[in-house]
């Protein structure tokens, strides 16, 4: 079986790839790249940080969605959303009005808070607000966060036991936080929500910091480094829904994103192949 005979699994290009290019722009350059959906950066992932917010009624949003329709890709998931200790969910209500007039799917959030009751309370409120605009929401972990590994998002979704809260699975962050492809593997059915695909050098960061600058500005390209993605391919359930989160500055965003899924296609359509003959 070659993998050129079987169906492209989807993938989507994470805005953390090229942050800086704005919205509409961002669209129609993944849309030509090859990929099938996007992910918009809608609010900061730190105070002051780049973010696009848009606001449904507008012309700028108006043209937003006509982007979408006009390259026929699907808007995956709009980011970034801190839980911390001071967060009011009720806020984020335009927001998630905004994401779904856009056809988004997911919302990611990670947990910042160090009360878990608390946190534990602000994400079933923001799973249930997203539930009445039709978003799930996706906790992400990284290691230099309260919610760092994901053991603890694990743990941290049992405690909600909200059907609308899942976990996201970045490739890196597994890594970098000590699980393993095994860990994904023995999560609960319907448990992981969607998955970020990348790759990193072998050697670890020393200190947390330095895991942020890797996160951010200093990743490789699916395929190109001494992450496990073969296992991990294989240890996520076959219909959760693949992006590719390649921020590296050193190329122009267009070579950049042509990387990014160019890598991504290779080591999925394989790994694809792989399961299709097996079976």
């Amino acid at each position: 079986m070659n993998a050129a005979t079987l169906a492209a699994r989807p993938l989507a290009a994470a805005h953390l790839t090229a942050l800086d290019v704005a919205p509409v722009p961002w669209v129609r350059l993944a849309a030509h790249t090859g990929f099938d959906a996007v992910g918009l950066r809608m609010h900061p992932a730190v105070p002051g940080a780049i973010a696009w917010p848009t606001t449904p009624g507008t012309a700028a949003h108006r043209e937003l969605q006509d982007a979408l329709a006009g390259e026929g890709i699907a808007l995956h998931d709009v980011e970034f959303i801190p839980v911390v200790p001071e967060l009011v969910p009720a806020s984020f209500a335009l927001l998630f009005e905004a994401a779904a007039s856009l056809g988004a799917r997911c919302v990611n959030v990670s947990g910042d808070d160090p009360d878990p009751v608390r946190l534990a309370d602000n994400l079933a409120a923001l799973a249930e607000l997203g539930r009445t605009y039709g978003l799930r929401i996706d906790l992400e972990f990284m290691r230099w966060r309260h919610v760092a590994s994901l053991a603890q998002a694990r743990a941290m979704i049992a405690r909600v036991a909200h059907p609308n809260l899942a976990v996201l699975v970045d490739a890196l962050h597994l890594s970098r936080s000590g699980g393993t492809p095994d860990d994904v593997g023995a999560m609960p059915c319907g448990w992981i929500g969607s998955a970020q695909l990348c790759d990193a050098r072998a050697c670890l960061p020393a200190s947390d910091d330095e895991a942020i600058h890797e996160a951010r500005a200093d990743r490789l390209p699916p395929g190109e480094g001494a992450l496990p993605l073969d296992a991990l391919l294989r240890a996520l359930p076959a219909d959760v829904a693949l992006s590719v989160e390649m921020p590296f500055p050193s190329l122009p965003s267009d070579v950049r994103l042509a990387r990014a899924y160019g890598s991504a296609r290779r080591i999925v359509d394989r790994n694809d192949a792989l399961v299709k003959e097996e079976t």
